[in-house]
């Protein structure tokens, strides 16, 4: 049986996340802060990570997203850049091959 996810929060970081849950600009980051709120309150991880969100997560995902919060706090919760699939033929590449 894997053990349970606790997480505890402080006051100051429950209201950082409910702020974030309410009004961040990026939607990400508020589904990750709902997510983080909830398993503060108890809530199981699995629940949290199959029904709890508008999306399924892998659990493996959530609690990489509170490793992240509790080490960096909301900046955690934003995508890093350079993320993400790359190009395969880069507009340089193209103007090179153009030159040729």
């Amino acid at each position: 049986m894997v053990p349970r996810l606790r997480v505890e929060l402080s006051t100051e970081q429950r209201s950082e996340l409910r702020r974030a849950r309410d009004r961040h600009p990026k939607a990400y980051v508020r589904e990750k802060a709902a997510a983080i709120l909830k398993l503060a309150d108890g809530q199981p991880i699995e629940a949290v990570a199959t029904t709890g969100l508008h999306r399924r997560h892998d659990e493996s995902t959530l609690s990489t997203w509170v490793r992240r919060y509790l080490a960096e706090g909301i900046p955690g919760l934003l995508v890093r850049s350079g993320r993400g699939r790359k190009a395969a033929f880069s507009p340089s590449a193209r103007d090179a091959v153009r030159r040729a």
